[in-house]
């Protein structure tokens, strides 16, 4: 297979991770004190400042592309838990990356930092290859080997980062050490429990998703292959050589379908994988640039929500699976909340403004399959108020049944029988001379006023404690 140049390079790499509740505002302390900003649409500044010399973000395009209600939760004006939280830094970080086939020498441009709800978050590299006379087949091992967090195949552990003088085997070492330093202490590391060989507490798995742009010379002929190989990334072989993971054309062809957007072919095309989004194009540096600004702006903002969509929705079923075994209400009760919230505030079906966009949105969720899992979700739903609604009926049921023979019995033998002797004095000498159904006049009465303030006592607690987790939240 033929090998082709490559024009420019430029990716960025998205890092999912977990975080400990009631975390964020000592991470947004941390994250001011190492010099990140937080991102404001009307800081015209930041449209220059975390995309590279030759890119830019228009900030009046990227909220015309959304829709307002949209805008709410990507764009915050101001500090709000319930919206996207970006912190931004210009790094202007130089390092190579050594693999067994070639050296690639890389500039990250910025990174991010988000925290979103639910104690979800992500780290964002914005990455440049820079190396010399670049080819198609060493951009995509470059991005296959950089997104790597841990070495957990062969050719992962025969490459290795250099940063000024230090080498770090692992990207997840030169991320944690070298870019975002004490951000792993707020990492949520429950989901690791029973792990055998993680180290970091990974959503889905132990790499980084990836947004790809490959701007071919003009010249060049964007071919089936290439495709096909940019959104499966694709690099070397065993061999050295080009390599490709399927071999049944028919079948690479029904997959460029799926995953593939060509309506700008031959010049331009998308595709969606489950952990990559990539453009390839041969069109003119003035054209190239508006894609790139694009992927770094209105599209960049598409996958994170389509991302931030399916690792909720993830959550929420596992979630769902320990309260099935657990049978706690308090837990029911939290999940019941946090599927409507989410439901009511998160999960907009129509998102984007421009036609354009749209496609690009709802092609990246059905490859995601977030409305398959949003059903399930859904279905998880009545399946929880249907539980939450038999718990209840039988608890009243209980009570009832309790409250029933209280005052039978009561209605039977009567309080009246001893209340005059609980006045005033309690006159202890005359219970001696009580009859069998004195006493058990007495006893109703005592019991029945413990049960009485046991009641009240929870009813309480119960209304104390909903009222302390709505403030809360």
């Amino acid at each position: 297979m033929a090998d082709k140049p490559i024009r420019e390079a430029l990716f960025q790499l998205l890092f999912p991770f977990s975080l400990n509740a009631d975390c964020h505002q000592p991470m947004k302390e941390t994250l001011l004190q190492a010099e990140f900003l937080p991102f404001r649409l009307d800081d015209k500044d930041a449209e220059t400042a975390y995309y590279g010399p030759r890119h830019r973000v228009s900030h009046r395009d990227m909220e015309r592309y959304y829709l307002p209600f949209t805008n709410h939760v990507l764009f915050p004006a101001e500090d709000n838990g319930e919206s996207f939280q970006r912190f931004s830094k210009r790094m202007d970080l130089r390092a190579a990356l050594h693999t067994r086939f070639f050296d690639a020498p890389f500039v990250i441009h910025s990174v991010d930092v988000i925290l979103c709800p639910f104690d979800t978050g992500f780290i964002t590299l914005r990455v440049e290859m820079i190396k010399p006379d670049a080819t198609f087949t060493e951009a995509i091992e470059f991005v296959e080997r950089l997104r790597a967090l841990q070495d957990a195949h062969a050719e992962d552990r025969a490459s290795w980062v250099e940063h000024e003088g230090d080498r770090y085997e692992e990207v997840q070492d030169f991320i944690f050490q070298a870019i975002v330093p004490h951000t792993v202490n707020y990492l949520d590391r429950s989901p690791m429990d029973g792990a055998y060989f993680e180290e970091l507490p990974y959503l889905i798995d132990e790499r980084m998703y990836v947004i790809a742009f490959y701007a071919f010379p003009e010249h060049e002929e964007i071919t089936l292959f290439d495709r096909y190989r940019a959104a499966r990334l694709d690099g070397f072989g065993e061999n050295g050589k080009p390599c490709i993971s399927a071999t049944h054309l028919p079948y690479i062809e029904s997959y460029c379908r799926h995953t593939g957007l060509d309506r700008w072919a031959p010049y331009a095309y998308y595709f969606t994988d489950e952990t990559c989004f990539c453009n390839l194009n041969r069109l003119n540096s003035a054209r190239a640039d508006g894609i790139a600004n694009k992927l770094y702006g209105e599209y960049y903002y598409g996958l994170l929500l389509n991302l931030f969509h399916r690792i909720v929705l993830l959550k929420l079923s596992n979630a769902y699976s320990r309260v099935q075994l657990e049978r706690s209400p308090e837990q029911t009760e939290v999940l019941i909340r946090d599927i409507t919230a989410f439901s009511a505030k998160y999960d907009f079906l129509e998102v984007v403004s421009q036609s354009q966009g749209r496609e690009i949105f709802i092609q990246i969720r059905r490859v995601y399959g977030n409305d398959e899992l949003f059903q399930d979700v859904k279905q998880t739903l009545n399946d929880l108020y249907k539980y939450q609604e038999n718990s209840t009926s039988k608890r009243s049921s209980y009570l009832l049944t309790v409250l029933t023979i209280y005052t039978v019995i009561s209605g039977i033998y009567g309080m009246n029988q001893v209340i005059e002797d609980l006045k005033g004095p309690i006159k202890w000498g005359k219970m001696n001379g009580y009859s069998p159904f004195e006493w058990l006049a007495l006893a109703v009465t005592v019991t029945g006023l413990i049960v009485a303030f046991l009641l009240s006592g929870n009813v309480l607690w119960k209304w104390g404690r909903d009222l302390v987790k709505r403030l809360s939240r």
